[in-house]
C-alpha cells in the first residue's frame, strides 16, 4: 500500500519544498494582458502561434522538415483527472490541496510561459513574457505564503532579458526567474531557413556578451534557472514522434546550457551565482562532471605537451615500422611522413591550444566547486536516478550533486498529484537514499539555491531562518 504524501510529510522534521511544479495558465486572461500591453495586432499573432499545430498537422514529413518542424508536446495536460487540471489552473485550489500532497511550499514554473523562450518574433516574445509575468504576479499574490511563481525572462539578447528582469523584479515583485537557456539562431547565409540554425547557450561562442545580465542577477540576489528543451536540434528532430523527441530532451537541453556557460567562464567570473537546471534529472550532470574532469586532466594546456606532434621521434617510429610492420606497410615506409599530420598537425594556431582559457577553470577542484556548490538540478519524483546525486563514490572528488525534488504537477507525466511525494519517498523505502539525503533533496538544496530572502513570508520562513543559508544574495 502506498503511503499518502500527507503521512510522509507528518513523519518528517523538515518542510517539503517543490522546486518545480507547473501552472496551467488561463489563456484568455494572458491574451488580454498581452493585447492591453502590446496591442491587438501582437495578440492576433499570439492566436496564430498557439493554433499553429493545426496548420502543421496535414503536412507530410518532407514539408515538415523543410519548415524546421520537430514535433513537440500534444495531449500534455490532465484531462480525465479534472480535479488535477483545475488544481494546476486555480491558485486557491492548489494552495488548499498542498497539505494533501505533503508539500509546504511550491515554486511554480509556467506552461504557456515556456513559449517566449523560443519565439523569433521580437514583439510577441517580449510581449508574451510580460503578459505571463503580470498573470503570475496578480493571480498568485494572495497565496504567496504557499505558492511562489517564477517570472519568465526571454534571452534572445541581454538587453531584453535585463528589461524584463527589472520589470518582473522591481515592478511586479517576483523573486524567482526562469531564463531562456538556449537560443536557436539563424546560421549565417541561411537566414529564414529554420532547419539551419545553430544553438547559442549564452556562454561559449555566444552571439552576445551576457555578463551584464549575470552581474545584475548577483546585484539583485537572483538565482537564474533554466528549463531548456533539447527538442528541435541534434537528434530530437522527428517531425512525427513527440515521444522520440521528448525522451532525454531536458537533460540534453540542460547539458547544452551548462556546458556553454562553463566553457564561457560564467561560473568562475560569478562565483556567487547559483543556477538551477530543471526537469532533466541529475544523471546528465554526473556524466558531464565526470567527462569534464577527465578531459581537463588530459586536455589542459600543460597536459597537451604529451601530444605535441613536434615531440614525435620520427626515427624511432620508422625503425619500429621496419621491425614490426606488415608487408604493405613496409612497402610504403618511405612515404611514412605523408600521413603523420593527420590529427597531429604541428601548425595549430597558438591561440587555439588552450581550450580551457575562456572557462577560467584551472583545476578539477574548481569543477567540483561548480557542480557541488553553484549548480542545482531539478529531478522529477519518479526518476530512480535521483539517488545518484548523493553517491559520493560515483563522482570525482567525492562530491554530492545538489538534486532538488521537482513534482512537475500540471503536466502529463503526473497522472495523480497525490502520488508525487510517495514516488520520491520510494528511494528511502528501497534504501537508495537515507532520510538526511531526503531532507537535502526535498528541502535544503532548493533553499540553498534560492537564498533565504526568497522564503520571507512563506510557510517555511522559520525553518529557513534556523537553517541560516544566505543563497546568492
Amino acid at each position: 500500500m502506498i503511503t499518502p504524501g500527507c503521512e510522509i510529510r507528518d513523519r518528517l522534521d523538515h518542510p517539503v519544498i517543490d522546486a518545480d511544479g507547473h501552472i496551467i495558465e488561463l489563456v484568455p486572461l494572458v491574451r488580454d494582458f498581452l493585447a492591453g500591453d502590446a496591442g491587438e495586432s501582437v495578440a492576433r499573432r499570439f492566436d496564430a502561434t498557439i493554433n499553429g499545430p493545426a496548420l502543421i498537422r496535414p503536412l507530410d514529413d518532407a514539408t515538415r522538415r523543410s519548415a524546421g518542424y520537430s514535433r513537440s508536446g500534444w495531449w500534455g495536460l490532465p484531462a480525465a483527472n479534472t480535479l488535477d487540471r483545475a488544481t494546476a489552473m486555480l491558485p486557491r485550489l492548489l494552495a488548499e490541496r498542498l497539505d494533501d500532497l505533503g508539500i509546504d511550499l511550491a515554486v511554480l514554473y509556467p506552461t504557456l510561459g515556456l513559449m517566449p523562450m523560443a519565439l523569433d518574433d521580437d514583439e510577441l516574445r517580449c510581449g508574451l513574457a510580460r503578459a505571463c509575468n503580470r498573470y503570475y504576479a496578480e493571480c498568485y499574490a494572495p497565496y504567496a505564503g504557499r505558492l511562489r511563481p517564477v517570472a519568465v525572462i526571454p534571452t534572445y539578447t541581454p538587453q531584453e532579458a535585463l528589461a524584463e528582469l527589472e520589470y518582473a523584479h522591481g515592478t511586479l515583485g517576483l523573486r524567482a526567474f526562469l531564463f531562456g537557456g538556449l537560443v536557436l539562431r539563424p546560421t549565417p547565409g541561411a537566414d529564414g531557413v529554420r532547419a539551419a540554425r545553430w544553438v547559442d547557450g549564452l556562454g561559449l561562442d555566444s552571439a552576445y556578451d551576457y555578463d551584464p545580465l549575470w552581474a545584475r542577477c548577483v546585484e539583485l540576489g537572483v538565482s537564474p534557472t533554466f528549463h531548456s528543451t533539447g527538442i528541435g536540434f541534434g537528434s530530437r528532430t522527428s517531425p512525427r514522434s513527440y515521444v522520440a523527441n521528448h525522451i532525454g530532451n531536458f537533460a540534453a537541453g540542460s547539458e547544452a546550457v551548462a556546458r556553454s556557460l562553463l566553457f564561457g567562464g560564467m561560473p568562475r567570473r560569478f562565483p556567487q551565482l547559483r543556477c538551477g537546471f530543471l526537469e532533466g534529472g541529475v544523471s546528465w550532470a554526473a556524466q558531464l562532471y565526470a567527462d569534464l574532469c577527465s578531459h581537463y586532466d588530459k586536455r589542459n594546456r600543460g597536459a597537451l605537451a604529451h601530444y605535441d606532434p613536434r615531440r614525435l621521434d620520427r626515427a624511432l617510429l620508422e625503425r619500429l615500422v621496419r621491425e614490426h610492420g606488415e608487408p604493405g606497410m613496409l612497402a610504403r615506409v618511405e612515404r611514412l611522413g605523408e600521413g603523420l599530420s593527420f590529427l597531429a598537425d604541428p601548425d595549430e594556431l597558438p591561440g587555439d591550444l588552450d581550450e580551457w582559457a575562456s572557462s577560467r577553470i584551472t583545476s578539477t577542484a574548481e569543477l567540483a566547486d561548480v557542480f557541488s556548490r553553484q549548480w542545482f538540478f531539478g529531478c522529477e519524483a519518479d526518476d530512480p536516478m535521483n539517488a545518484l546525486a548523493f553517491d559520493r563514490a560515483a563522482h570525482p572528488g567525492g562530491i554530492e550533486l545538489r538534486a532538488m525534488f521537482a513534482s512537475d504537477i500540471g503536466h502529463w507525466d503526473v497522472p495523480d498529484f497525490l502520488g508525487v511525494l510517495p514516488e520520491a519517498w520510494e528511494l528511502v523505502e528501497h534504501g537508495r537514499m537515507n532520510e538526511e539525503q531526503f531532507r537535502s533533496f526535498t528541502c535544503d538544496n532548493v533553499i540553498e539555491m534560492l537564498g533565504s530572502e526568497f522564503f520571507a513570508g512563506t510557510a517555511v520562513e522559520r525553518y529557513v531562518a534556523d537553517l541560516g543559508t544566505t543563497g546568492t544574495g
